[in-house]
C-alpha cells in the first residue's frame, strides 16, 4: 500500500511539474467564447465527409503529446532549418493533416491568433472520441504551440508495431501514464486500420504462431505479399467486427488471438497487463473511464504555457514564416 501511495505522489508531482496545473477547462470562455463550438462543429461536419478523419484526430494526439511535449511540434512542415516530424518512419500512413487547417481558419475567422494548434489537436481528439462511439471527455484547454520539431528524437518516444511491451510501457510510464492506462491507450487500436508493411513480419515466412490461424490466413489474403509496396493500398482493419467503433472488441479479440500488431498481441501474454485486457474485454465501461483518464493525462504531458512557445496564425508554419 505504501509502494502504491509512493507512486501516485510520484505521478502527481509530475503532472505538477509539467504544468498541468496551468491548463483549464473552458480557457476560451473571454477570448474566444465560441472556440470549442467552432472546433466541434467543423469535427462533426469533417467526420460526416471523410469518416477517416476522426481516426487521424485521434492518432495525432499520441504522436504530438508522447513526443516530449503536447505542442502540436507534429503539425509543423518541413521549411527554413525545421524538418517536420512528419517525415519520420514513425509518422508512415498518417494523413489528414490539410483539414486540421480546415479547423484552424474558421478559428482564425472568428478569434485571430487566439486558439493554439495544440488545442485544436487536444479537441478535435476529444471530439473524434465521441464521435467513434467512445466517451465524452472534459479536456482542459490553454496550451501554446511550439516554435520547434522533435524531429531528431521522435523515435526515442513513440513506440514502433513491433516494440516489446516492455519498452511501450516505459515509454507510457514517462508521461504519468500507468500499465492499466496504457492498456486502455492501445484500445484505440480498435478503430482504423493497419498498412501490410506492418503486419507482415508476422505473417511471413509462416505465420506467427499466437495468431489464430483462420485470422493469419485471412490477413495473408489481404497482405497476399511480405514486400507490400508502402504506396499502396493495402491494409487490414485494426478490428474486423466493429472497425469505425471505439469499444472493447479489441480487446476481446486479444483474448481470441486476433491482435493485428506484435504490440497488441503481447497485451495478453505479459502478466503485468493480461489482468487489465480481461477486465476491459468483459467491461466496456470500464475501457471507457481508463481510457478518459489515460487520454487526458497525455494530453497534459508538459503543455507550453503561458509565455512559452507562441499561437500560430497557420498550423503548419511558426509565425516567422507566416
Amino acid at each position: 500500500m505504501a509502494t502504491k501511495s509512493v507512486l501516485l505522489l510520484l505521478q502527481l508531482l509530475l503532472l505538477l511539474l509539467s504544468g498541468e496545473c496551468d491548463l483549464e477547462l473552458n480557457y476560451y470562455k473571454e477570448s474566444c467564447p465560441k472556440a470549442e463550438d467552432i472546433i466541434t462543429e467543423q469535427v462533426t461536419e469533417l467526420y460526416n465527409k471523410h469518416g477517416n478523419t476522426a481516426v487521424s484526430w485521434l492518432r495525432n494526439i499520441f504522436h504530438d503529446c508522447i513526443v516530449e511535449s503536447c505542442d502540436a511540434s507534429l503539425l509543423l512542415d518541413t521549411m527554413n532549418g525545421i524538418i517536420s516530424e512528419k517525415t519520420s518512419q514513425r509518422s508512415f500512413g498518417m494523413r489528414n493533416f490539410k483539414y486540421i487547417n480546415t479547423i484552424k481558419d474558421a478559428l482564425e475567422t472568428e478569434c485571430p491568433l487566439t486558439v493554439s494548434c495544440a488545442d485544436i489537436l487536444s479537441l478535435s481528439a476529444r471530439d473524434a472520441v465521441a464521435l467513434l462511439g467512445g466517451p465524452h471527455i472534459k479536456m482542459k484547454t490553454g496550451r501554446r504551440d511550439s516554435t520547434e520539431s522533435y524531429v531528431a528524437v521522435l523515435t526515442d518516444f513513440i513506440p514502433n508495431h513491433d516494440d516489446n511491451i516492455s519498452l511501450v510501457l516505459s515509454r507510457f510510464n514517462s508521461t504519468g501514464i500507468d500499465e492499466e492506462g496504457t492498456v486502455a491507450l492501445l484500445g484505440a487500436h480498435s478503430v482504423g486500420r493497419v498498412h501490410c508493411m506492418n503486419l507482415v513480419g508476422r505473417l511471413y515466412p509462416d505465420i506467427d504462431p499466437t495468431i489464430d490461424p483462420d485470422y493469419g490466413e485471412g490477413l495473408r489474403r489481404r497482405c497476399p505479399t511480405p514486400d507490400p509496396d508502402p504506396k499502396a493500398v493495402q491494409y487490414a482493419r485494426n478490428d474486423p467486427e466493429t472497425p469505425m467503433v471505439l469499444d472493447n472488441m479489441y480487446f476481446k479479440n486479444l483474448l481470441s488471438h486476433k491482435g493485428l500488431m506484435l504490440v497488441d498481441q503481447q497485451l495478453v501474454s505479459d502478466p503485468r497487463t493480461a489482468p487489465f485486457v480481461e477486465k476491459m474485454a468483459s467491461d466496456n465501461d470500464y475501457f471507457h473511464q481508463q481510457f478518459s483518464r489515460a487520454l487526458i493525462l497525455l494530453c497534459q504531458n508538459n503543455p507550453l504555457t503561458g509565455d512559452q512557445g507562441e499561437i500560430r496564425k497557420d498550423c503548419r508554419y511558426v509565425n516567422s514564416y507566416n
